[in-house]
């Protein structure tokens, strides 16, 4: 029942469109074969750390000066959730599943921004700056990310591994131990690195999952 109200709670956050997905089709995903679709919130796991990809109303102090990304190691933490959005122009709409190569923005859902990077150094390993920009009427190709699937599959799946792949700089989202000692200590950070590695997968994990649009 409490992931029941969770949902309407989301959808009426997000004012989704109603007609094409109603609240009660809606739940957190409890099946590792659930597809990712438009409009899905989710929290994306760091394979190798666990941490979930977060971000909190707190800018960095050297670089771009942006809202930080981090990892996060709890579970339970609100400002770990990102909505799946199409890029700008694109004719996807909500509930339509993502295919292997194709480009995408995650909103962090608390603050409205897109993720985000660039050429600034990150502050603890100096590779890519990870952060968030914008809001709703503000979006550029800097929060373009394309899903990049591991494996034979060619749809976005919560049970597959996937990377993803900084369109304007070519950089991997990717996280390792190193943690902050200040603002946000005992979190990770999370960076961008051209080369694919290891560190750089990550999973869908909790959430609430859109059904996919019937093609009519």
């Amino acid at each position: 029942m409490a992931m029941v109200f969770f949902a309407l709670a989301v959808f009426l956050f997000l004012g989704l469109n109603l007609d094409e997905s109603s609240p009660s089709s809606a739940s957190a995903a409890s099946s590792e074969t659930v597809e990712i679709t438009y409009g899905t919130v989710l929290k994306l796991m760091h394979e190798k750390t666990k941490f979930r990809l977060h971000s909190h109303e707190v800018p960095y102090g050297s670089g771009s000066g942006q809202q930080s990304v981090t990892g996060f190691p709890d579970v339970d933490d609100a400002n770990s959730y990102w909505i799946v959005k199409p890029i700008l122009g694109a004719s996807a709409k909500q509930g339509d599943t993502i295919k292997s190569g194709t480009i995408i923005r995650l909103q962090h859902m608390r603050t409205r921004k897109w993720l985000h990077s660039h050429l600034h150094a990150s502050p603890i390993s100096g590779n890519l700056e990870i952060s968030c920009f914008g809001g709703e009427e503000e979006s550029d190709t800097g929060d373009y990310w394309r899903v990049m699937i591991e494996g034979s599959g060619k749809t976005w799946r919560q049970d597959q591994r996937i990377r993803l792949q900084h369109v304007d700089t070519g950089g991997y989202l990717h996280s390792h131990p190193k943690k902050y000692q200040r603002i946000a200590g005992g979190q990770q950070e999370v960076c961008g690195v051209r080369e694919k590695r290891a560190d750089n997968v990550w999973l869908a994990a909790e959430g609430v999952y859109l059904p996919v649009t019937e093609s009519k």
